[in-house]
C-alpha cells in the first residue's frame, strides 16, 4: 500500500522518540500478554493476519485466539523469553504460516507474528554451513576492505537484495562506505560518504541496542497499538527490540527518496561502540525471514569480530613501534646537560615519533626549529595563544587554523599542531607540526545542503538527492592517532622524569659544593692555622739553633733539633691527612663482600704499637659480613679503633666493644669505649674537618679522622652517629646499605 508523505519536522529529528512510536509494520501483528497470560495489547491489524478484532481479542488468552494446537506449539518457548526476541515457533493458522518471535519488555510479553511464503518451520540449519564458510574465506592476512567485501557478498546471497553497503563512521560520525556487493539494479556507492546527519544520534543508540533492523516496504501505513499505551504502565510501549518496530517517517522518505522500498540494516559492534553497519537496500518490497536475518546478524558478528581483532592488532604494532622510537628519543636526551642541545639532537627521530613535518623548542625567549615549521615571529604568536587558551597536559588538533585564525597563513607547513607544554611556570614548549593534507571527499549528495521537494518548505523534507557530490577539503592535516596521544603523554612524563632527575642532581650538586665549600674553609683554616703552627715552631727552634750554634750546651741543642723533628712530622702527618681526605671524595668505590671480623681483627694488630703495655680489653661480637670497598671501610674502621685506644689512655683497664647487627635495608655497626668521652652540646661538630673537642696538648691529631669516617660511610650510602657521657665513653655507630 502507497502512502502519500506527511508533512516531516526534520528540526525535531534529534528528539523524534523512535523507541516508542506507538505502532508496528503491517506485515506482521503483535500480541501483547500480561504476567498471567491475558491478552492485554494487539496491533490493530490483527483482523488482517489473525481473523479477529482488536476488541475481541483483548482479554482472552493465547488458546482463545490461536486455538489449543497453535498456543500448545508457543507455550513451552514463552517462559524462557529474554529483552531480545527470539524464535519460538512457525505456527499455521488457516490457510496462512507464521514465524512467532518473543520477548519480554516493561511487564508484557510481546508476541510478534510475521508471515511467511514457506510450508514448513524456520530451518536454522543452513546458518552453520553459511558460518563456516564465510570463516573459512577470512584469513588473518586479509585487510578490513576484503573482510568487508566477503561479507557483502555473504549476505546479499542470502537476501537476494539488489545492494549491501559495508561502511565504517569516521571520528565525525560520517559513513564511509569501504566494501560493496552490487547486481547493477541500484547505483554503486563503494567509495562514497554519508553525512552524520543522515542517522541522528537516537537512532545510533538504537543501533548499538539492537543489532538488526528489517524494513520490509517503505511505502507501508503503521499498525497502531491498542490500547495505544502500556496497560501496565499506562505509558507509550518501549519497541526497542520489537523486530516489526514502526521506523521514522523521516526515514522512510528518505528511504524513498534513495530509491529503495527495502532495506535491513546489521550493526558493526567494536570495542563495545557502534564501527559501522552492513546497510542492505532493495529497489522493490523484499521480506527476509527470521532465519535468514539471524544467519546475516551472525555474519556481522563474525565480521566485527575479525575487525576488532585486526585493529588491536594493528593498534599494538603501532604502539610497538611509537614506543621504541619514544625509548631512542629518551635514551639521547640523557647523554648532556643541556636541554635545548639534547632535544637538536634527536630532532628527526621526533618527526618520526609523532608522523610530523617539522617541530620547533621553545624555552623562555630562546626558539630552536627543525623542519618545516612557522618562522621565528609566527611561533611566538602561536606559543602566545596557546598559554592563554591552553591548560592541559596535551594539545592537539588537525585543523590549527579553525581554532587559531592567524595560522590560516601558514597552514600549507601547520595545519597539525601537537602542543606539549614542559613547565607550569615558565614558557617552555615542544612543538609537532604536520602539514595540509588536501583531499577529495565523494558524497552520496551535498552534505551542506538539502533539496527541497517540489511544493515544500525546505525544513521539512529530507534530502532527495544522492547524487554524488565531490567536496575538496582544504586546511586539515592528517588527523593525530589515539596512540601517538598516549604515548606523547608518556613521553612528557618521561620528560618531567628527567627534569626531576637534573633538579636533583642539581640540588646534590649544590649540596656537595655547599660542603665542599664548608670543607675549604676549613682546608684555608688548616693551612692558616693548623699547618702554620709546625712550620713556625721549626723556623723558631731552627733560628735559636743558629743563634746557640758554636756557643750552646750539646744537649740544648738535640733538644732543639728533636723539637724541629716533632714539628715536621706532625706538618708532614697533616700533610698525609689533608690528602687522604681529598682523595675519599674522588676515587671510586670497588665494592665485594668483606668478612668484618677478619677485618676488626687486622685493625686492632696494626694498633698494638699504640697500646704497648697498657691493659686494653677489646669484645668483639660475631660480626656480619657486607658489601663495601675494604681499603675505605678499614681506613674508617681503623680510625674508630684509634680514637677508642687514643680516649682510654688514662684508664685501667680500657674497655672496647665492637658489635654489629644486620637489619633489613643496612647493617650497622657500633665501637664503644669506656673513654673520657665528650660533651654531646658539641657533637656537631665532631665530625667535621680539623675539629677537635679536647686540647692537642692533651690528645695527639690531626682532627681529620673523624671527617674520614663520616666521608667514607656516606660514600657508601651509609650515615655516621656518635653519643657520649663526658667521663664515661663513647659510642660511635655507622651503617653500610645491604644493596649498593
Amino acid at each position: 500500500m502507497t502512502q502519500a508523505s506527511p508533512p516531516i519536522d526534520l528540526g525535531s529529528c534529534d528528539r523524534e522518540a523512535i523507541r516508542m512510536p506507538g505502532s508496528i509494520q503491517p506485515h506482521g501483528c503483535l500480541l501483547a500478554l500480561s504476567p498471567e497470560g491475558f491478552i492485554v495489547q494487539v496491533s490493530e491489524n490483527i483482523e488482517r493476519h489473525l481473523g479477529l478484532a482488536p476488541a475481541a481479542a483483548l482479554g482472552r488468552t493465547l488458546a482463545d485466539i490461536l486455538g489449543a494446537e497453535a498456543a500448545g506449539m508457543l507455550a513451552p518457548e514463552l517462559p524462557g523469553a529474554g529483552e531480545r526476541p527470539s524464535f519460538a515457533a512457525t505456527v499455521r493458522l488457516a490457510d496462512r504460516a507464521f514465524d512467532v518471535l518473543v520477548h519480554r519488555h516493561d511487564a508484557l510479553l510481546l508476541l510478534e507474528f510475521e508471515a511467511v511464503q514457506r510450508a514448513g518451520a524456520a530451518d536454522f540449519r543452513h546458518l552453520y554451513p553459511l558460518v563456516g564458510n564465510f570463516l573459512q574465506q577470512l584469513d588473518d592476512t586479509d585487510s578490513v576492505a576484503s573482510m568487508g567485501a566477503r561479507a557483502a557478498d555473504e549476505i546479499r546471497a542470502v537476501t537476494g537484495f539488489n545492494r549491501v553497503l559495508v561502511y565504517k563512521f569516521d571520528a565525525e560520525g560520517h559513513g564511509h562506505v569501504f566494501a560493496e556487493s552490487n547486481d547493477g539494479v541500484l547505483p554503486a556507492c563503494l567509495g562514497q560518504r554519508f553525512p552524520a546527519s543522515d542517522i541522528p544520534r537516537q537512532a545510533r543508540e538504537l543501533y548499538a541496542a539492537n543489532r538488526i533492523r528489517l524494513i520490509h516496504d517503505a511505502n507501508y501505513a503503521p499498525a497502531r497499538l491498542v490500547p495505544p499505551d502500556n496497560p501496565l504502565t499506562g505509558t507509550p510501549n518501549d519497541l526497542s527490540f520489537a523486530a516489526l518496530r514502526s521506523v521514522s517517517p523521516v526515514h522512510l522518505q528518505y528511504m524513498r527518496n534513495m530509491g529503495t522500498l527495502a532495506s535491513m540494516s546489521v550493526s558493526l559492534m567494536v570495542k563495545g561502540e557502534l564501527w559501522g553497519l552492513i546497510s542492505c537496500h532493495n529497489a522493490a518490497p523484499c521480506h527476509v525471514a527470521f532465519d535468514k536475518r539471524t544467519a546475516c546478524e551472525q555474519l556481522g558478528q563474525i565480521l566485527a569480530l575479525r575487525v576488532e581483532s585486526r585493529e588491536v592488532r594493528d593498534e599494538l604494532q603501532f604502539r610497538l613501534e611509537v614506543r621504541r622510537i619514544m625509548v631512542s628519543v629518551l635514551a639521547g636526551l640523557t647523554q648532556g646537560a643541556n636541554f635545548i642541545e639534547n632535544m637538536g639532537s634527536v630532532f628527526p627521530q621526533l618527526l618520526h615519533f609523532a608522523r610530523a613535518g617539522g617541530a620547533a623548542i621553545i624555552v623562555d625567549d630562546r626558539i630552536v626549529s627543525y623542519g618545516d615549521t612557522p618562522d621565528e615571529a609566527q611561533l611566538r604568536e602561536l606559543i602566545g595563544w596557546l598559554q592563554v587558551n591552553t591548560h592541559e597536559d596535551l594539545y592537539h588538533t588537525d585543523r590549527l587554523a579553525a581554532e587559531f585564525p592567524p595560522a590560516g597563513a601558514y597552514r600549507q607547513s601547520a595545519s597539525g599542531l601537537l602542543a606539549m607544554p614542559i613547565s607550569r611556570i615558565h614558557k617552555h614548549y615542544l612543538l609537532w607540526f604536520r602539514p595540509e593534507f588536501v583531499y577529495t571527499i565523494d558524497w552520496a549528495g551535498n552534505p551542506h545542503a538539502k533539496e527541497a521537494a517540489p511544493g515544500a518548505p525546505t525544513q521539512l523534507s529530507p534530502r532527495t538527492s544522492f547524487a554524488s557530490w565531490r567536496e575538496t577539503v582544504h586546511g586539515t592535516a592528517a588527523p593525530w592517532h589515539p596512540g601517538e596521544i598516549e604515548m606523547a603523554l608518556e613521553f612528557r612524563t618521561a620528560l618531567l622524569g628527567i627534569a626531576l632527575e637534573r633538579a636533583e642532581q642539581m640540588a646534590e650538586l649544590a649540596e656537595e659544593l655547599g660542603r665542599a665549600n664548608k670543607e675549604l674553609e676549613a682546608f684555608s683554616y688548616s693551612v692558616s692555622h693548623d699547618l702554620r703552627a709546625p712550620l713556625r715552631h721549626i723556623v723558631g727552634f731552627s733560628d735559636l739553633l743558629l743563634e746557640t750554634a758554636g756557643t750552646g750546651s750539646p744537649e740544648k741543642q738535640q733538644r732543639f733539633l728533636v723539637n724541629i723533628k716533632e714539628s715536621a712530622r706532625l706538618a708532614g702527618k697533616l700533610v698525609d691527612d689533608l690528602l687522604s681526605f681529598s682523595q675519599m671524595g674522588r676515587a671510586s668505590l670497588r665494592p665485594v663482600r668483606i668478612d668484618m671480623n677478619e677485618l676488626v681483627k687486622s685493625c686492632i694488630d696494626k694498633l698494638a704499637l699504640d697500646t704497648g703495655d697498657r691493659r686494653v680489653e677489646w669484645h668483639v661480637a660475631d660480626l656480619p659480613p657486607v658489601v663495601a670497598d675494604p681499603t675505605f671501610l678499614q681506613l674508617a674502621l681503623y680510625n674508630l679503633l684509634s680514637n677508642a685506644v687514643k680516649f682510654t689512655g688514662k684508664k685501667d683497664p680500657a674497655v672496647i666493644r665492637v658489635d654489629g647487627r644486620r637489619e633489613a635495608a643496612v647493617t650497622v655497626f657500633t665501637v664503644a669505649d669506656n673513654g673520657i668521652g665528650f660533651n654531646m652540646d658539641y657533637v656537631h661538630k665532631l665530625f667535621g674537618v680539623f675539629q677537635r673537642l679536647h686540647r692537642m696538648e692533651d690528645f695527639q691529631g690531626t682532627g681529620i679522622g673523624l671527617a674520614n669516617v663520616r666521608r667514607i660511610v656516606e660514600r657508601h650510602g651509609g650515615a655516621v652517629t656518635a653519643a657520649a657521657v663526658p667521663g664515661q665513653g663513647a659510642t660511635f655507630t655507622f651503617s653500610i646499605p645491604n644493596t649498593l
